[in-house]
């Protein structure tokens, strides 16, 4: 796989730009390689940043697994012309494609000393700053109705989700995952109506955001670097 280090930067974090976009599962197992590279020392920075253009995927979780609508929720997903796949981190289906920034976070940590909920404060709090700097009225905090909850997704204006996060810690590492869409969304509404419904998991259509709505004609190369800065600390 082709990777990219956009470096120097200032701090401790390694930075990866993948330019190969791999099948959905390639790209979700590599999260986890890099989540225990961290904790066991392999990488030596206590902190990566990865940034992929993905291939069009249903990412659930292991929990929507064990759901006894998930075999048609995949078939649903592959109807829809995305790879069905399980994510490594938790919350619950999101769909994504090449048109969208995916992110990994992971960071070094000793038992205990980077609680989940503060984790997901602190780069929910850094990812709303780096939004609003490219423009959009960003704010951390669930819409109602909107795709994988979650208290801490960053939402335009207090309508419509534009970024969600998971999670999933192992000794000595925390991964921190996250998808934001850049143009039309349209085409993840119809997946997850389906998803969601051979689920039976409800959710609002409307509140699937995007950036193009917030900040038209906004360069990708531009929101990349807004989301390293943000994601790679001080």
């Amino acid at each position: 796989m082709t990777l990219r280090e956009p470096l120097p930067l200032n701090g401790p974090a390694l930075v990866i730009r993948q330019e190969e976009r791999a099948d959905a599962a390639a790209d979700l197992e590599r999260s986890v390689e890099l989540l225990r590279a961290v904790a066991d020392g392999t990488i030596a920075q206590p902190r990566v940043v990865r940034l992929y253009s993905p291939m069009a995927t249903v990412a659930m979780s292991r929990r929507e697994s064990r759901m006894p609508g998930f075999e048609t929720a995949r078939r649903a997903a592959s109807e829809h012309g995305f790879a069905p796949a399980i994510r490594p981190t938790g919350g619950r289906a999101v769909a994504y494609d090449e048109s969208c920034i995916v992110f990994d976070v992971i960071t070094r940590e000793a038992e205990g000393s980077v609680a989940q909920e503060r984790f997901f404060r602190e780069i929910g709090d850094a990812l709303a700053a780096a939004m609003r700097g490219l423009g959009v009225d960003a704010r951390v905090g669930d819409v109602p109705g909107e795709y994988c909850p979650g208290e801490f997704s960053i939402n335009a204006r207090g309508a419509v989700k534009l970024i969600g996060t998971s999670q999933r810690a192992v000794r000595g590492a925390r991964l921190l995952s996250g998808m934001l869409p850049l143009s039309g969304v349209d085409r993840f509404a119809d997946v997850l109506i389906a998803v969601n419904d051979a689920l039976e998991l409800d959710w609002d259509p409307a509140t699937f955001g995007t950036l193009a709505t917030e900040v038209p004609r906004m360069p990708r190369a531009m929101v990349e670097r807004a989301l390293i800065a943000a994601l790679a600390g001080p």
